[in-house]
């Protein structure tokens, strides 16, 4: 699992970068609306301020894409928020697995950072299959 969640963090760095790259820079072009990966970004305050396609529609029946502008703490237990701010205070990520509908999951959040400064969370959902390869690499 350590493995996994590695790798993740390391696509999480690399997405989370060409986000950044492309508000600043490439305004026209939104690579991540279209990936496969749900993605959904929140401001510091916990508002969700990005889901692409993917998000909207893995979060279809809670409103999908009018969950912009809401606030997490809204739509998680109590629990579930506490988790969410602590990982915005200690800039920390949080990585693990769920099966919901027949399908498992590979869940990645954490802090996104603009000029050094923590901004808000990500959370990538990766669809994966129930057995997987796991390779070990030198």
């Amino acid at each position: 699992m350590a493995a996994i969640c590695d790798a993740a963090k390391k696509v999480y760095i690399c997405l989370v970068s060409k986000m950044i790259q492309q508000i600043r820079q490439m305004k026209d072009i939104d690579w991540a609306r279209e990936f496969s990966v749900a993605i959904t970004v929140t401001d510091s305050d916990g508002k969700i301020i990005y889901l692409n396609d993917k998000s909207g529609a893995t979060f279809g029946k809670y409103g999908g894409m009018d969950l912009l502008g809401s606030n997490l703490r809204d739509c998680h237990k109590p629990e579930s928020w506490e988790k969410i701010v602590e990982l915005m205070e200690t800039n920390k990520s949080n990585c693990y697995t769920i099966e919901k509908d027949g399908i498992k999951k590979l869940i990645f959040q954490a802090p996104w950072y603009d000029r050094g400064q923590p901004s808000g969370l990500v959370e990538l959902s990766v669809e994966i299959p129930f057995v997987m390869e796991h390779f070990i690499r030198k």
